[in-house]
């Protein structure tokens, strides 16, 4: 009985590889962007940290040199969390597109993995099919020398 031979086996090792690579490429867009919105957090913690360090201030003597380092510590701050808030919308975008390469690379890994089951079965049904035709001469031959 000679062994079942899919002829696109390298073909689906490399979709397979290619699959795989887009998992990861996916996996660490996913983090980026976790990176990212914590990272926002954290700006928008300092910035809420540093308009309630300025509410306390108030009741104290204040000068201009004061108010003028907050305020441009807060315009800082808000220029941050714009930039992160924009970082966190380019890796978002990032994200998709990784996750719309990962979809296009698991449906072709798919395509290829039927069509070797598509084979798979046509050889099992052929090699059913021999065995039965073997079978089927052993027992006409041994019909033959009964029937002598």
């Amino acid at each position: 009985m000679k062994k079942f031979r899919f002829r696109l086996a390298t073909v689906l090792k490399v979709s397979q590889i290619k699959k795989e690579q887009a998992e990861i490429n996916f996996a660490e867009a996913t983090n980026f962007l976790l990176q990212q919105m914590q990272s926002l957090a954290e700006c928008e913690n300092e910035l809420s940290q540093g308009m309630q360090n300025y509410y306390n201030m108030e009741n104290q003597s204040v000068t201009i040199d004061k108010l003028t380092s907050y305020g441009t510590y807060f315009d800082r701050m808000r220029n941050q969390i714009q930039r992160q808030q924009q970082a966190i919308v380019d890796a978002e975008e990032n994200k998709r597109e990784k996750l719309e390469i990962l979809q296009v690379a698991m449906s072709k890994l798919k395509t290829i993995e039927q069509l070797r089951d598509k084979r798979f079965e046509e050889y099992q049904k052929e090699q059913i099919f021999e065995e039965q035709k073997e079978l089927d001469e052993i027992g006409l031959q041994i019909y033959t020398r009964m029937a002598r």
